[in-house]
């Protein structure tokens, strides 16, 4: 009895020990870690009282009239980078590579092979690849004068849609444009430069969905021939029961690969923004 009441006194006392040892401790690992970095900064009676900051997200009435436009522009902004998608998608050849690279997979009849997410990113570098010539303009002839504060706001954004208008307007089908023109009644352009934005965008978005429906056409043709050749054989040996597609999925996939298909097809695919 004695032993175990000593050792639960011992034990108590080593708890109280280790608590009162804990400020110190804490203190001695904030100078190890905390000084070398804060003693430039701060004096040393502050370095263990490290503040924290303090954020703020509110809406408040405006004092001055350049506060509105100020507002107004911020809105603008978020309202862009909430349509960036959407820009992305429409307004460069990201439309027209993603639907001739889900053509390839629906002839091959590969169910999900490549994955969504691979025929997405290959799309995506696919994209870059193709915009890269505006993109560097953009930057040369936009982004870097407005940082160095050598034109305005606006002036960059002009400039900045000067490539990305002469782009589309090589891959927009005069038909398309036309059409999109007369529904907005306005005149007719002289120039590319008089082609508004309201109808140029449609007019490029309809024009890529039919040069990319184009392109999937000839793509199904090869493999469609094989899939009829099959078929008709399984019908011609009386193996009604057994599904063509099983045994027309190989012959495709190797006549895919002997042709160094995704060559071909990626190649073709950039050589028709030329």
């Amino acid at each position: 009895m004695k032993c175990s009441k000593q050792s639960n006194k011992r034990k108590s006392t080593i708890k109280v020990c280790i608590f009162r040892c804990l400020p110190v401790i804490a203190a001695v690992l904030a100078a190890v870690v905390v000084a070398p970095h804060a003693a430039h900064a701060q004096p040393a009676s502050n370095i263990f009282s490290i503040p924290f900051p303090r954020i703020e997200i509110g809406v408040r009435e405006a004092r001055n009239p350049e506060d509105v436009p100020l507002v107004i522009q911020i809105l603008a902004l978020l309202t862009v980078l909430a349509l960036a998608p959407a820009i992305l998608i429409m307004l460069t050849s990201f439309t027209r590579i993603v639907i001739v690279l889900s053509f390839v997979r629906s002839a091959l009849g590969s169910q999900n092979v490549p994955p969504n997410q691979v025929i997405i990113g290959l799309a995506l570098f696919l994209t870059f690849f193709m915009m890269s010539p505006a993109l560097g303009s953009i930057n040369e002839q936009a982004l870097q004068p407005y940082l160095e504060g050598q034109i305005t706001q606006e002036e960059a954004g002009a400039l900045a849609w000067a490539p990305i208008r002469d782009f589309m307007l090589r891959q927009t089908r005069e038909k398309d444009l036309a059409l999109f023109i007369s529904l907005s009644g306005a005149e007719r352009p002289q120039s590319p430069e008089d082609v508004q934005a309201v109808s140029l965008m449609p007019a490029f978005a309809i024009s890529e969905l039919k040069t990319a429906f184009q392109i999937g056409f000839l793509i199904y043709v090869p493999f469609l021939v094989i899939d009829m050749v099959v078929a008709s054989t399984l019908m011609s040996m009386g193996m009604m029961m057994l599904p063509p597609v099983m045994i027309s999925l190989p012959f495709k996939i190797l006549l895919f690969i002997m042709v160094d298909g995704w060559n071909l097809v990626i190649g073709s695919l950039m050589q028709s923004f030329r």
